[in-house]
This record gives structure tokens, sequence and C-alpha cells, in this order.
């Protein structure tokens, strides 16, 4: 058995659900002569349209990543209700669209994000990890001091660094849109709780609508993990519908990242 299909077969529910927030496993099919499935080429009027819409401290390319084994639907221009836009349409995939800093951002701020949906992914449980989709993700990845993760945790961030050249984040926080859990439930991932959710458009009565979130990152992360946040090391927008195998349409119209003054 190759070293990619060991990895996929023994640790990919664990480590592909941390690992969204960085490279993914892309480097291990190149390792194993398999087509390298990591970074997904998108059209010029696409990285248009993500310069425009998503605005962050530091200049840099937004990027698509495939995770080994999931199809994914392209992030498109579009004009809905208004407003430029990204749209997803996703059936039984996973989209994610990523922004990494280098240097870190010390010290995040706000994030102001708009997002509509068409439908949300039927029968989604984002406690079950057989049930863990959502239409609209914004996912924010932490540094921090690893010296307070668990063996479980550094043992997987260890082999994320040794297959894929970046060790897992700190701590990940992700803006969710939920079916069923009320705005401002925080949900510790069921995989890993380095990875915590938090509700903040919950429900199908605003299915078809903007919803405009303006967050203070730091308070948020606060209330998720019961401290203060380490530097920012990366921000992505995520939809997915790979576990249900259900089908929507997902809009992001826009996102402003700011740095808290020092």
């Amino acid at each position: 058995m190759s070293v990619c299909a060991f990895v996929r077969g023994t640790f990919a529910p664990v480590l592909l659900g941390v690992v969204l927030a960085v490279a993914g496993c892309g480097s291990l099919a190149e390792r194993d002569g398999e087509e390298a499935p990591a970074s997904v080429a998108w059209s010029e009027p696409a990285q248009a349209r993500a310069a425009a819409l998503l605005k962050t401290p530091q200049p840099g390319a937004w990027a698509p990543y495939r995770w080994p084994g999931k199809r994914m639907a392209a992030f498109v221009p579009d004009r809905v209700m208004g407003r430029d836009a990204l749209r997803v349409d996703a059936n039984s995939t996973v989209s994610v669209l990523r922004q990494r800093f280098e240097p870190a951002l010390v010290a995040p701020g706000q994030v102001r994000f708009a997002w509509k949906a068409q439908a949300l992914p039927a029968g989604a449980d984002l406690r079950d990890p057989t049930k863990e989709d959502a239409a609209l993700r914004v996912v924010l990845a932490f540094d921090g001091d690893r010296s307070r993760l668990s063996d479980r945790a550094l043992r997987l961030s260890d082999l994320s660094q040794a297959l894929t050249g970046e060790p897992l984040p700190y701590a990940t926080l992700v803006y969710v849109w939920s079916e069923t859990e009320p705005v401002g439930t925080v949900i510790h991932n069921p995989r890993t709780d380095r990875i915590r959710k938090l509700v903040v458009s919950s429900g199908a009565d605003a299915l078809g609508q903007w919803k405009d979130h303006h967050r203070d990152v730091r308070a948020d992360f606060q209330k998720a993990f019961g401290e203060q946040p380490g530097p920012l090391l990366s921000v992505a927008l995520m939809s997915d519908t790979d576990n249900t195998r259900s089908r929507t349409r997902a809009w992001f119209g826009g996102l402003e990242l700011t740095e808290a003054p020092r």
C-alpha cells in the first residue's frame, strides 16, 4: 500500500477534517505518481472578482484547493440582487477558496462578510461527522502556543507537516450557517476540538436573501476557545455538501478583514 493510500485510509476522516485551512494532501499524490489534486486552476474573471470582493490587510492571491478524493465546484463570478458575488453550485462537493498570510497577521480585528444560500444541505448536522456539511462557511486559521496542544493534536500536526509541508493550525474558528442550531452556538468539530464553529446564520427563513455579518474576531475566538487568539495564518471561504450528497447554490458577496489597532 502506498504512503498516500495508507494516510487516506487510516487518517483521512480526521486529517482531512482538520486540514481544510492548510494546503491539503496534494503533495501526497505527487509523491505517489498520481495526479496532484491540490491546486485548482480558475478563470481570470473569477480571479478578478475575488480581488475586487475579498479585502484583507495583506496583498496576495486567493486560490481554490481541492481535497483528495473530493469533487470541487468552481467559484464563478455572478451578480445577484444588485451585488457582485462569487457563486458555488455545490453538488456532493467541497469548495474552498483561501488566502494565506505570510507573515501571519499578528492582531486580527474585525471581519465583515456577506453570503446568500438557495438551500441548506439536506439532513446536515454539524455535530455528526457523517453529516457535517454547510452551504456557507468563513474559516479563520490561527497560530498559538502549541505546547498546550494534546498529544493527539500534535501527532496530527506532525503528520500534516510531513505529508503536506504545513503543520495543522493551532486553532480554527469557523463562521457557519446552520439549519438547526441557534445563532451564537459554538460547536466543537466532531473529529477535533481544535476546530470550533460559531453559528452566525440559522434556519431557512433567510434563504434567498443576502445576510450581512460584522464580527469581532478576537471576541469570537475568546468565546469559542476561552483564550485570546494568536496570529492569523489564513482566511478561507468554503461550501460543502459531500457528506449529505446534496445540492445547493451559494454566494459569497464580499469579505473585508482588518487588523486591530496596536
